[in-house]
């Protein structure tokens, strides 16, 4: 439960400081790599050694780390493009409704128990996600109508992308790490992703639409020690209920929208309508259903 906790408040915290980072006007893109520069020291520092050494390659397990370290950091600029263009919600309930996919693959690939409440409570989950990241006005373009049925190619692709991945990496800790290094495997995927987000900020630096921001140091710094923190207590959770992962990730992401969304009204001010109201009501009880179902 410790883990669970902590899978919730740190992934809850990393969405809250991309948004102060907003804010306070410092680039997201250099602040995104620099998280993942922390990512890894963060995770060498627990391990005591830097784990990427010839051991983790020869197990294989380098493969996996590439295309999940490619897979963070593309989906990474998936969600900036689809808020930006769609708007915060739809950004939101697109990744979040992702938990469709890990718990399909659960049950009919590695074979997890299912009742007619846990899908039951998929199904009211998956309302309360809607509800509690709806906007007052609805999802609205700011793009002419024919460009609106282009740009819903971003949300299906962070839906598909995001429940990829996190089924990716739940395969990987069962059937590839097992019992191995873990924490190996995390520093290769963030060190992968780090290097290829270096890439694309030298890239745009050097066509000068890009501006060297010093503070994006310090702001990398606040995202990634609780972005290593927050997979490696998800991961801690899958390895410790390997059975049961069809309820550990949907009540893992229906309660990072519930923090989330009660942090962001204490640090700021922002207003809930009735229906994000019914959301988290309707949130709450999915949960019962899905860990006791």
């Amino acid at each position: 439960m410790l883990y669970l906790i902590g899978s919730i408040v740190f992934t809850s915290w990393l969405t809250l400081a991309l948004k102060l980072v907003d804010r306070l006007k410092i680039s997201t893109l250099q602040s995104i790599v620099w998280n993942y520069i922390f990512c890894v020291l963060t995770g060498s520092f627990v391990s005591g050694t830097y784990p990427m050494n010839a051991g983790v390659i020869d197990t294989g397990v380098w493969k996996w780390a590439i295309l999940i370290g490619l897979m963070f950091i593309v989906l990474f600029n998936v969600i900036a493009f689809t808020a930006q263009r769609m708007g915060v919600a739809a950004a939101s309930v697109s990744n979040k409704l992702s938990l469709v996919i890990p718990f399909l693959f659960s049950v009919f690939i590695w074979g997890d128990d299912v009742t007619a409440w846990k899908v039951l409570g998929i199904v009211i989950a998956l309302l309360a996600v809607v509800l509690t990241c709806m906007p007052s006005g609805g999802f609205r373009s700011s793009v002419g109508e024919r460009k609106n049925y282009f740009l819903l190619i971003l949300p299906i692709t962070l839906f598909v992308g995001s429940g990829l991945l996190d089924t990716l990496i739940k395969y990987v800790q069962q059937e590839v790490i097992k019992s191995g290094d873990a924490n190996g495997f995390l520093i290769s995927t963030f060190a992968m992703a780090a290097g290829c987000g270096i890439v694309i900020t030298a890239y745009r630096l050097v066509r000068k639409t890009e501006k060297w921001m010093y503070k994006s140091i310090l702001a990398g710094l606040f995202i990634g020690v609780p972005n290593y923190a927050s997979i490696w207590c998800l991961i801690e959770v899958l390895k410790q209920n390997p059975d049961t992962s069809s309820v550990v990730i949907p009540v893992n992401n229906i309660g990072i929208v519930l923090f989330s969304t009660l942090a962001a009204m204490v640090l700021f001010r922002e207003k809930l309508n009735g229906l994000n109201w019914l959301g988290i009501l309707l949130a709450s009880g999915s949960i019962l259903l899905i860990a006791f179902g």
